[in-house]
């Protein structure tokens, strides 16, 4: 599948599923299905999730959901980068009640293959839509970050498009909260079908503008998921930014906004949801969700109507809360 071919198939939003692996909080498997039953109502469903999601709960959940109802069949992606090791008691990411695995950092091309074929089997699918290379960057890697990304060229990548070559996957791309690997991963030539981009492009962090990842992502064609347009739930109400407890001024800005908003008889998270897929180069929003009731609001969000004179005004704020 081109990049080209994956934006057209792409829905204008799609559900993130990390909740399902029990991020910050339990989810129950009943609950968990209700969840998947209302995302896969829709014929146009988009399921983004990943082996670190409670080191594969969330696979097992949407695979067990998909064997249980064989006529639903959402376009579906997961991550490579990681390979889950048994391991009772599981560490604590941040996953409550995880399975019991370690995830490992592995950018090899057996560990990608290897990683792949454990999301396959999970899912219940002989393949997927999308695979992403999961969290590259420095932020995350350190010290490490220029052995990871000279093993991910010599052998990470090349195994994602052999794969992608034999069918396992539809597209290849990259999945990360950091644009500067991204800009470098393009400056290296390895330019993916898309780019899931987590909490950079949304209401309170404009850092995918002005690094100039998104003018050259729509220049080279590359499809652009704007994933966690909520920043971990901060402007759906919740009170983490980028997976931690909100600072003081980042809660904040929130108010200022979310006073703006009201002038104009919108809620915040509306215009949040809403606010990525204005950029031309955005093809599709990723938010996740707890329960069928919160996935039934971010519909009816997304189709809420925002003037454009309280764009106007919004982007003026954005731009005075970025200088």
């Amino acid at each position: 599948m081109t990049a080209e071919g994956l934006r057209d198939r792409l829905p204008k939003a799609g559900f993130g599923g990390a909740p399902l692996g029990n991020l910050f909080a339990p989810l129950g498997d009943a609950e968990a299905a209700q969840v998947l039953e209302a995302v896969t109502a829709v014929a146009t469903a988009y399921i983004d999730t990943a082996p670190y999601y409670g080191h594969g709960l969330s696979e097992q959940r949407i695979g067990d959901f998909l064997r249980a109802h064989p006529n639903r069949r959402p376009m579906l992606s997961t991550k490579v980068g990681r390979r889950l090791e048994p391991c009772d008691p599981p560490p604590d990411h941040g996953f409550v009640d995880p399975a019991p695995f370690r995830p490992v950092f592995d950018y090899s091309a057996t560990g990608i293959r290897d990683a792949l074929a454990g999301s396959l089997a999970r899912l219940g699918r002989g393949s997927v839509d999308l695979i992403l290379l999961h969290d590259i960057g420095r932020q995350t890697h350190g010290d490490d970050h220029a052995a990871v990304m000279a093993q991910v060229e010599r052998e990470g990548w090349p195994a994602m498009r052999a794969l992608r070559d034999e069918g396992a996957a539809a597209a290849v791309g990259i999945g990360v909260n950091e644009c500067e690997v991204v800009l470098e991963s393009l400056d290296r030539g390895l330019v993916p079908d898309a780019v899931l981009l987590a909490g950079r492009h949304t209401l309170l962090d404009s850092r995918a503008e002005r690094s100039g990842l998104i003018d050259r992502c729509q220049a080279l064609g590359v499809t652009l998921i704007a994933a966690a347009p909520f920043n971990s739930g901060l402007l759906a109400g919740g009170d983490h930014f980028n997976y931690v407890a909100a600072p003081e001024a980042v809660l904040e800005a929130r108010r200022r906004l979310s006073t703006l908003c009201a002038e104009y008889d919108v809620p915040l998270p509306a215009a949040a949801l809403q606010f990525p897929l204005r950029h031309p180069a955005v093809a599709c929003v990723l938010a996740g969700a707890r329960t069928a009731d919160e996935v039934r609001q971010q519909a009816a969000w997304l189709a809420w109507p925002i003037p454009d004179e309280m764009w106007r005004v919004l982007e003026a704020v954005r731009a005075e809360q970025a200088s």
